[in-house]
């Protein structure tokens, strides 16, 4: 997909991605999900606005990108997901069902050599996105309005890894094309992508893809004869500490973004409630793939991003490279924001529509490649998400 170039230079509308010819099997969409005009619910008694159509798209768009990042995260919980760590158990399900958890060992040994909690931290990332979908769909349905669902595009498989269950997934973590430029991004005290700032990415190999952030089979699994771990199990494992942060870095600027557009106090407290929650996952995640090792497994190599004056990167000199790339620089640095003249702030960024919207977000999705399958080709959840999506980015706040 890379070496053909991203259809979404240009304009991020689904009609262009459409046609590139990338999405396959793209469902036709009967009705839409909306009502045909503002939705007269009854409002709070501290909020005289009603809630809007807008204020369902955003919600609605919002429940289907959880119950994505639900289905992700529960594949990464049933192979590297704690079973017994701590004190608190480890009580993971959806609708009912147990989910199984800690099914490869060895994956779970990579894991911790970027920390030894993130078997804990896997399984509670994986049970806030199941609560988010479940909350916002029980909200929509207590509105009256139509939850949403996309389980028709579980159609992907799974890992092959003895245990896991054998059900389609809506989503692929075996082929992974990781943009790892939040890593820069945040770091930058002169550019802000809401200006058009450009970034370099932190591990570029990651960024070529395609590569596997879980073990695609047994095989995956096999220790070296002295009992280490093989650079590839432990790529994979480095693989998923990236892709954790990149998928939460999402949340973090989209949650943000869609609340300038909310119209009822409710809602707007929803997503500002919910959006602090995706915050702190990815502060989480930022801090442990700064701890992935330095090593190469064929065509990837993670570099060493704690160097004193060599861009880790490009090898150039460059006295300045430790703001760039060091690794416990995980706040964000002040920079510029809406306007320069106001000197730098540290913020969440992007929040602009463009950059940090809910098309962009599934645009970001899709490049990813999360919605490939065995064939190379996007389900037709792309097609679903983007008509979502560009209902939730046009919404406009009315009070």
């Amino acid at each position: 997909m890379k070496e053909k170039g991203s259809v979404f230079t240009g304009s991020r509308n689904r009609r262009s991605f459409l046609k590139s010819g990338m999405v396959a099997g793209a469902a036709t969409i009967g009705a839409t999900l909306l009502p045909a005009g503002p939705v007269a619910f009854a409002a709070e008694n501290d909020d005289h606005a009603p809630i809007t159509k807008g204020d369902i798209a955003i919600l609605t768009f919002l429940s289907a990108l959880e119950q994505v990042e639900a289905d992700l995260w529960i594949q990464y919980a049933e192979l590297g997901g704690a079973t017994n760590q701590g004190l608190s158990p480890i009580d993971l399900n959806l609708n009912g069902q147990k989910i199984n958890t800690g099914l490869a060992p060895n994956y779970i040994t990579a894991l911790e050599v970027l920390d030894g909690d993130m078997p804990q931290y896997i399984a509670d990332n994986t049970d806030d996105e199941i609560s988010h979908h479940r909350f916002l769909n029980n909200y929509l349905a207590s509105k009256g309005a139509k939850i949403i669902d996309l389980s028709e595009f579980a159609i992907l498989p799974p890992s092959q890894v003895t245990g896991v269950p054998n059900q389609g997934r809506l989503t692929n973590l075996k082929q992974l094309t990781v943009d790892t430029t939040w890593w820069t991004r945040l770091r930058s005290e002169t550019a802000n992508p809401d200006f058009g700032g450009t970034f370099d990415q932190a591990v570029p190999d990651l960024a070529k893809g395609p590569h596997p952030a879980i073990p695609v089979n047994d095989g995956d699994l096999v220790l070296n004869k002295d009992g280490s771990i093989p650079n590839h199990l432990q790529a994979i494992a480095n693989t998923a500490g990236f892709h954790f942060a990149f998928i939460e870095q999402g949340g973090s600027s989209l949650y943000p973004t869609l609340a300038q557009k909310v119209s009822n106090l409710e809602v707007l407290r929803i997503l500002l409630s919910i959006g602090g929650s995706e915050i702190a996952h990815f502060q989480t995640w930022h801090d442990k793939a700064g701890n992935a090792t330095n090593i190469t497994d064929g065509d990837l190599t993670f570099p060493n991003l704690n160097t004193k004056a060599v861009d880790p990167i490009t090898g150039a000199v460059d006295t300045n490279v430790a703001d760039k790339f060091q690794t416990n620089l995980i706040m964000p640095e002040p920079t510029l924001f809406l306007n320069k003249s106001l000197g730098p702030v540290s913020i969440i960024r992007p929040t602009s529509t463009s950059q940090g919207g809910a098309v962009a977000s599934v645009v970001s999705f899709a490049e990813d490649g999360l919605f490939l399958d065995p064939a190379g080709n996007n389900t037709g959840i792309v097609d679903r998400l983007m008509r979502l999506a560009e209902e939730a980015d046009a919404a406009r706040r009315h009070f």
